[in-house]
C-alpha cells in the first residue's frame, strides 16, 4: 500500500503542526508521510519538545518551515489546524483534499511555566484525538 502525503499547516509552525506531524508520524507512519509548515515560521517551541517528550515522541529535530518549501509538491491531504493558516493556504496543493479543525494556539499562552504546559498538553491531545479520527476515516 502506498503512503498517503499530509502537509499539516499553521502560522507559526512552532507548535500545533509541530506536535500534529510528530503525532501522526508515531501514530500512523506506516500509512502516511507527514510535513508540516507554517504561513509566517517560526521556532519549534520547547514546551512542544517538552509535552511530546512525555508520549515518547521526540521533535526536538524538526525544525519550522515556511509553506513555499512544498510548493509545487503534490499532497493527498492539507489540514489546516488554525483559521489563519485555512484563510491563507497556498492554492498550489492542487487535488490535495482539504480538511480543517481551529485549535487554541497554546505558543500564545500566558502564566506559568506549569499554566503554559498545561495548555500544550491539552492541545496536544486534542490534535491526537483529532488525527485519530482522521486515521480512520482514510481508506
Amino acid at each position: 500500500m502506498e503512503k498517503k502525503r499530509v502537509l499539516i499547516l499553521c502560522t507559526g509552525n512552532s507548535a500545533r503542526s509541530q506536535m500534529a506531524e510528530g503525532l501522526l508520524r508515531h501514530d500512523a507512519g506506516e500509512r502516511f508521510d507527514v510535513e508540516s509548515a507554517g504561513t509566517k515560521p517560526g521556532i519549534v517551541r520547547p514546551e512542544a519538545i517538552a509535552v511530546m517528550n512525555e508520549l515518547g515522541i521526540d521533535i526536538s529535530g524538526h525544525r519550522s518551515k515556511h509553506v513555499d518549501e512544498f510548493a509545487g509538491q503534490q499532497f493527498d491531504y492539507v489540514i489546516t489546524v488554525c483559521d489563519n493558516a485555512r484563510e491563507s493556504c497556498p492554492v498550489f496543493f492542487g487535488a490535495a483534499k482539504r480538511l480543517h479543525h481551529s485549535f487554541d494556539d497554546p505558543a500564545a499562552g500566558s502564566g506559568s511555566e506549569k499554566e503554559r504546559l498545561s495548555l500544550f498538553r491539552r492541545v496536544r491531545d486534542e490534535l491526537r484525538a483529532y488525527l485519530a479520527d482522521f486515521v480512520r476515516q482514510v481508506n
